[in-house]
């Protein structure tokens, strides 16, 4: 086989490897989005900028406790939310109870704000008295689970070479 054929093959092979990892994982993990690349720095020292963090769905709210690293999606924002849940509430959303997630990142010196519902701004006020938002348990996607260092730092530079990030 001439030498070209072979590199196209080995190509085509990890291409095909990658996407059935990536299959794999969605699978056993419970979340279309597995493996995520971390671009801010709002969770320094944990997670820096080109980290890529493997997480794993949450399919009951009961599995997030004070102190874990969620993944959650807000209107307005282009990329999900990677933040600490700092307190756990029960609030009336739709007149039926449901916990939400106070949150912030670790190299953030507030919470996140108040979170748009159906039924307006989401918000409780922590035992300081200080009011924040609450993030509703719908909105949650994941739990981080592992972090490899700096193996999205390229991806995130094409990104931005291309203007796309």
């Amino acid at each position: 086989m001439e030498e070209w054929k072979k590199e196209v093959a080995w190509f085509l092979v990890a291409i095909v490897v990658v996407f059935g990892i990536q299959a794999g994982l969605r699978v056993a993990l419970h979340t279309d989005s597995p493996l995520v690349i971390v671009v801010s720095g709002s969770m320094e020292p944990v997670f820096y900028r080109g980290d890529v963090v493997l997480l794993k769905g949450v399919t009951n709210p009961d599995q997030i406790k004070v102190g874990d690293v969620i993944v959650y999606k807000r209107p307005g924002y282009e990329y999900p939310i990677i933040h600490r849940v700092r307190y756990i509430y029960t609030v009336k959303i739709d007149g039926k109870p449901e916990k939400c997630f106070v949150t912030w990142g670790d190299n953030n010196p507030v919470p996140d704000p108040p979170y748009p519902t159906s039924d307006g701004l989401l918000e409780v006020q922590l035992p300081d008295g200080y009011i924040a938002g609450c993030v509703p348990t719908y909105a949650v996607e994941a739990k981080a689970e592992f972090v490899f260092p700096k193996i999205g730092l390229i991806p995130l530079w094409i990104r931005n070479a291309l203007g796309l990030g």
